[in-house]
């Protein structure tokens, strides 16, 4: 019973549309983006300006290490000249870390800016100072340049070190400036790209909700209807042209399908109504011959119900048996079996033609050429088996009528008689060559009708199998 009410369920998950996961993508890759940007840049800036300040630094510590090169027997009252470019502080340790001069009172020193001494072959070295204790001041850049003690000093020839001090306050500042502006516009920069993605997605798949709407209102009784193709040569234009052509053959097999089963009909329905009559007739005046010919009636009956579940078996194309099979003994083993046929059968297979298939199936098709042959025949039929250009052939050639070019491919549809009277009264039931061409398909050949071989009249349908690989 229908349960009536309001669905309940599991509802459908946020990102199920494809707009919500482009959009989604799109803020996820420029957040992505702007991250690893804004590492970049934040750090390419940092140490730019770190570098600007170091050599700023080092520029002043390598002026007052001049002024001592000159040999000056004492510092002039313990100075040095304050420092220009925006250095904060010069320092002047003796060897053993005394204070020998500074551009200004520089008050307690820290405790590891003398240690701070160039490594061994180098006289200059370059370090950034922590900031004191909480509230004691801010980083400092520092950098110490080896220079020679005055000769006049108290430890004379002994290198004196000069250290140049910058606070790093205006590179804390600006980089952090830049970090806040960073983060401050990395969230309208990824709503933006999430926007912009939703609507570039929902314009693209535009066409694709007209796709889905058109094909739902294809129906059993509207097949004729068709998608929108939004033209051009993208994937969403391909997608509408696929559908159409799909709907184009669903639409010819369901005319196939309605045509075969009005066909059906109609050859069902004159054998019946003659057993029927037949069966009247036997009821009102028995005879035999009454009798025999419903029998008949009921063959033929049974002859096209046989093909026509042949026919759905191989519609369904169920992959056929791979067993060897040797077309040319399948032949002479047809040909084996028709005793005094109406007109002379002959073969012609110089050589075993060795194939794989289904030999039942293969057989039926070889019955059913060779039966139309002998149908239509006015003297001769020829079947030939040979292998040419990677080919198994199997060939059936009559000296009747012959088919018109015309009707060369319409002669292997269903119910398909070019002479229906002839056919109806010769026994036929108009599906042969049907199940023959149906049964090639199913092994990966085909069955064809092509112009006789020789200058006179007559038909010669080829039936085509792959050959055998090298390593069958």
């Amino acid at each position: 019973m229908p349960r009536i009410g309001p669905r309940i369920g599991p509802r459908a998950p946020v990102l199920s549309s494809v707009r919500a996961r482009a959009a989604v993508a799109a803020a996820l890759a420029m957040a992505a983006v702007l991250a690893a940007g804004g590492i970049w840049l934040y750090s390419l800036l940092r140490a730019n300006l770190l570098d600007n300040t170091t050599g700023r630094t080092e520029l002043a510590a390598r002026k007052v290490a001049a002024q001592l090169d000159t040999r000056t027997p004492t510092l002039p009252s313990g100075r040095v000249a304050a420092p220009e470019s925006g250095v904060d502080l010069v320092l002047v340790l003796d060897a053993r870390g005394g204070l020998a001069a500074a551009s200004a009172d520089p008050g307690p020193l820290p405790a590891e800016l003398a240690a701070l001494r160039p490594a061994a072959g180098n006289d200059s070295r370059a370090a950034v100072l922590p900031a004191p204790p909480p509230g004691g001041g801010e980083r400092r850049a520092v950098v110490v340049v080896t220079a020679p003690g005055p000769p006049g000093g108290a430890d004379p020839g002994a290198p004196h070190y000069v250290y140049a001090l910058t606070v790093l306050g205006d590179v804390d500042d600006a980089t952090r400036s830049i970090a806040l502006g960073m983060l401050g516009g990395a969230p309208p920069l990824i709503a933006f790209a999430a926007g912009l993605a939703w609507w570039v997605a929902g314009l693209a798949l535009r066409p694709v909700t007209a796709i889905r709407d058109g094909l739902a209102a294809v129906t059993a009784s509207e097949l004729d209807r068709r998608v929108p193709d939004p033209g051009g040569a993208d994937e969403i234009a391909r997608l509408a042209r696929t559908v159409n052509d799909t709907l184009d053959r669903l639409e010819r097999s369901d005319a196939r399908q309605r045509q075969f089963t009005a066909d059906a009909s109609h050859e069902l329905r004159n054998p019946l109504a003659a057993v029927r009559s037949r069966l009247e007739v036997a009821l009102e005046r028995p005879d035999r011959e009454s009798v025999a010919a419903a029998l008949a009636d009921t063959e033929r009956l049974q002859r096209i119900a046989a093909d026509l579940l042949l026919l759905a078996r191989l519609d369904g194309r169920p992959a056929p048996r791979a067993e060897p099979v040797d077309l040319a003994l399948l032949a002479a083993e047809d040909a084996a079996r028709r005793r005094a046929p109406r007109v002379r059968l002959r073969l012609e297979a110089g050589a075993p033609v060795p194939a794989a298939g289904d030999p039942a199936r293969l057989e039926r098709a070889l019955a059913n050429l060779v039966d139309n042959a002998l149908r239509h025949a006015r003297g001769e039929v020829v079947v030939r088996a040979y292998a040419r250009d990677g080919w198994n052939v199997l060939e059936v050639e009559d000296d009747g009528p012959g088919i018109p070019a015309a009707d060369r491919d319409r002669v292997f549809e269903r119910f398909v008689r070019l002479d229906a009277d002839r056919g109806r009264a010769s026994g036929g039931t108009g599906l042969g060559l049907a199940i023959a061409r149906e049964i090639a398909r199913s092994h990966g050949g085909g069955l064809t009708a092509e112009p006789p071989a020789g200058p006179g009249p007559g038909a010669r349908l080829v039936l085509r199998l792959p050959g055998l690989s090298a390593g069958s």
